[in-house]
């Protein structure tokens, strides 16, 4: 028989609750019951130590279930399981019923002997009855996807949208959504992850909104209740039509693949020290100047008068919520609106009660104001860390840059930043993790680079600096030991950092910065020009898009067309199918983007990492060696015929060519030829002759045999990510084996050489992957015999530009040293200076 643990802040609660339930089972075995509740006897609160022990007191083998009342019970329940054994942690359940009728419904479902979730899911459908007589109808309001959401009367209005930006409903995009609910006061919403958990949350709680762990392509269910539950319902159906004003159309400069030389991609003219950005050269020397400590909730002296507390943590959230939207617009003025509501998102994660409400039962439970707010700021900053999506995963920065701007004014009245200036001003910032307002609020004139000791590159703050020209390097560990004024060179292209460098060092350095300033210029005036190598061998360069706007950007950067067009990203957010006449208008727009310049079209890439809402393919032991790419529609080949036969019919005006991801036989490429030539008969004429056929080289096995692959081709395209992947077993992504994926390891190029040594004659052989992107990298893949480069639009004119400055003779060269290597960092010093 499972044991029931009762939390409350009320002992005497408590103990009338258990009272009243046990009078429902008359006779017979009863379920172990453990109290765990208020401080004592008389003092109301809730002890995690108490609840532990009362989790292991009534542990059974059947497992234990946990009713709490509500505030800082739950966070105490929570903290309890991580105090007690992983085995009896493992048996122990949560549960969201109501205490009271919960609490009944539990002890006679469990004296019956129903196990853990039966006994779960009766307590909380224990307000069934009530609602029943009180509202005139009920519900079963067990935890099932299929029933209504918990509370809601079976007549409350729900909708579905699938959320189709990149990184899904992060901080901003939440924001938004959150403020809109918040719009309609009288009304009661709540969404669920209809492809994440089986949580329900309040739509109107930004951290509640935020812990969904929502993600491109899935889908959403918002259920509402009350006099305007028709409009919210609209409204939020319309704000999801516009990917929460987070679209490609509205995403910010530093949040795309950032420009090699960190200016605004529709920038025409080179950024310029002196100006709202820096200087963009992804390098700098400096004396060293550290930010201040974080703040140490500890060293705040207490009142000891809860009423003192909860009003000194309401005037520092009054004030930190000053503070942040003077951030958001001085933020709007140097970068841009979309990176102010950042700051937006801060201000609403301060008013939100499922934030605040926290803190303040601690504070009535007899915590200080500091420990209170530490503790809840914690639990927010620890629950997003432990999202999937890593992008997601980095906005737990965004909750411990709003505890630490709390905690600032309570113990220091809001005093903030570096701990002294420097004599000359001019600075490299050292700093635990670079949070969003430090990136936006610093002088650039003065903040020269930042070097943060922790944090990734995917964090608001390392955005909104790299949109402003400021470069950052993050994951510096040693930059911990750095004192305030030792000068410190780093260069984030090479990921190097230089200590104390000499005067001879600190010159060559300084020329570098020279050097790339001036050339910077130079590329972004010659982006028109061909990508030609010194001797005269024509290499095309091109781009990877996924919209219209996208193509125009990189024709605008000297592209010469696009390499790569992702369908999957270009149709992520659909929550249907694209039909054919929608495909064709989206690949025509592109087309007449790139000007009559070539188009290369990917077919769909799904699988593993790249979901679509309207393509579900079962759940895989190992999705990235599973059904990815090509082979995900041999069993039903309707949703790619329709996408070949919108191919073929812009290819009538248009030049285009199409490919093939994840071929791994031979039998593949003709099957997939076999698919074309079935779309193409839905034409009059069939297959246009203008359309060029090729696949991706992504499996080593493709690499292999080249010669055997491509007879049937036009071209091939190789994608460095994958084939660094699959050759290398370190699936990208995985930090732990981050240190493997790389692209210039030997045996890679090894397969990239054999591509371009065994395709059947007149087979072209291009490169599509992140290597193209890297200015370094292309040049030695144009020396392994690759002719055809699409990277990103932003770093279309450096490729171009390093290629001019080398003889095709001179990059064979070192593509033969590098193939000689024994390692990716020897292969980098071979490449040294060649960008």
């Amino acid at each position: 028989m499972i044991g029931i643990v009762v939390v409350s802040h009320s002992h005497a609660l408590a103990q009338a609750a258990v009272g009243l339930a046990g009078e429902m089972v008359e006779s017979g075995p009863r379920p172990t019951i453990v109290v765990a509740a208020g401080l004592d006897e008389t003092t109301l609160g809730t002890d995690a130590v108490a609840i532990a022990e009362a989790m292991g007191e009534a542990d059974g083998e059947d497992g234990v279930l946990v009713l709490l009342d509500l505030g800082s019970a739950i966070l105490s329940a929570e903290m309890a399981l991580e105090l007690i054994d992983p085995d009896v942690a493992q048996r122990v359940e949560l549960s969201s019923a109501a205490l009271v009728e919960g609490l009944v419904a539990a002890v006679v479902t469990a004296a019956g002997g129903a196990d853990l979730s039966t006994v779960r899911a009766e307590a909380e459908a224990g307000l069934r009855g009530k609602r029943e007589h009180l509202d005139g109808g009920g519900e079963d309001l067990s935890r099932d996807d299929s029933q209504p959401q918990a509370g809601f009367a079976p007549d409350a209005r729900a909708r579905e949208f699938v959320v189709g930006i990149p990184h899904g409903l992060h901080a901003r995009p939440a924001a938004r959504l959150v403020a809109c609910v918040n719009g309609f006061a009288d009304t009661r919403v709540r969404l669920r992850n209809l492809d994440g958990s089986d949580r329900d949350v309040d739509a109107g709680s930004l951290s509640a909104v935020a812990s969904l762990g929502v993600r491109q392509g899935h889908r959403v269910e918002v259920r509402a209740e009350g006099e305007q539950a028709e409009q919210v319902l609209e409204a939020l159906t319309a704000l999801a039509d516009e990917d929460f004003g987070d679209g490609s159309a509205a995403e910010p400069t530093g949040e795309r693949e950032a420009s090699s030389d960190g200016s605004r991609p529709e920038e025409a003219a080179p950024v310029t020290v002196g100006s709202a950005l820096g200087s963009g050269l992804e390098a700098a020397i400096a004396a060293v100047l550290r930010a201040a400590d974080a703040v140490d909730a500890a060293d705040y002296e207490g009142s000891g008068d809860p009423g003192v507390e909860k009003g000194r943590l309401e005037a520092s959230l009054t004030a930190a919520a000053a503070e942040l939207r003077e951030v958001a617009a001085t933020t709007r003025d140097r970068v841009g609106p979309a990176e102010a509501e950042v700051f937006e998102a801060h201000v609403a994660l301060l008013r939100d009660c499922a934030v605040t409400e926290p803190a303040f039962l601690d504070i009535a439970d007899g915590a200080t104001a500091a420990r209170a707010w530490k503790r809840a700021g914690d639990v927010v900053a620890a629950t997003w860390a432990e999202l999937p999506d890593e992008y997601q995963r980095a906005r737990a920065e965004d909750a411990r840059s709003v505890t630490d701007r709390v905690l600032r004014h309570l113990l220091l009245g809001g005093e903030a930043g570096p701990s002294k200036p420097l004599d000359d001003g001019r600075h490299i910032l050292v700093v635990p993790e670079l949070d969003p307002a430090t990136a936006a609020q610093v002088d650039v004139e003065q903040t020269v680079g930042i070097l943060s000791i922790g944090g990734g590159a995917t964090g608001h703050g390392v955005l909104i600096a790299t949109a402003r020209g400021i470069p950052v390097l993050t994951g510096v560990e040693q930059a911990a030991e750095l004192r305030d004024g030792t000068v410190v060179a780093f260069d984030v292209r090479r990921r190097t950092v230089l200590v104390d460098p000499s005067a001879s060092q600190r010159g060559d350095f300084e020329a570098l910065l020279a050097q790339r300033s001036s050339q910077q210029d130079q590329d972004r005036a010659a982006a028109g020009a061909p990508g030609q190598t010194q001797d005269g061998s024509f290499i095309t360069v091109k781009a990877n898009v996924t919209s219209a706007s996208e193509a125009d950007q990189a024709i605008r950067l000297g592209a010469e067309g696009s390499g790569l067009v992702r369908t999957e990203v270009m149709f992520g957010g659909w929550s249907s199918a694209p039909t054919v006449q929608e495909q064709v208008a989206e690949l025509t727009a592109v087309a007449q983007a790139l000007g009559g310049r070539p188009m290369t079209v990917r077919t769909w890439d799904i699988g593993a990492d790249k979901p679509l809402a309207f393509w579900a393919p079962a759940a895989e032991q190992n999705p990235f060696l599973g059904v990815r790419g090509v082979r995900s529609f041999v069993a039903d080949p309707a949703l790619l015929l329709d996408q070949l036969e919108a191919v073929c019919r812009v290819a009538l005006e248009h030049p285009v060519r199409v490919m093939f991801p994840m071929v791994a036989t031979v039998g593949e490429v003709q099957w997939a030829w076999e698919q074309l030539s079935l779309a193409g008969s839905r034409l009059p004429d069939g297959v246009p002759e203008s359309l060029e056929v090729g696949i991706m080289v992504e499996v080593p096995s493709a690499a292999l045999r080249a010669e055997a692959m491509s007879v049937l081709l036009d071209f091939v395209s190789i994608g460095t990510n994958d084939l660094t992947q699959y050759t290398l077993a370190a699936e990208r992504g995985n930090a732990g084996v981050e240190h493997l994926f790389d692209p210039l390891d030997p045996a890679v190029l090894g397969l990239v050489a054999r591509v371009c040594g065994d395709v059947a004659e007149g087979v072209s052989v291009a490169v599509c992957g992140g290597a193209a992107s890297d200015p370094a990298s292309a040049a030695l893949l144009v020396g392994l015999g690759v002719d055809d480069l699409s990277a990103t639009p932003v770093a279309v004119p450096r490729v171009k530009a390093v290629l001019r400055r080398h003889t095709t003779q001179h990059l064979q060269d070192l593509a033969q040293r590098a193939l000689r290597c024994d390692s990716a960092d020897e292969v980098r010093a071979v490449l040294a200076g060649l960008d």
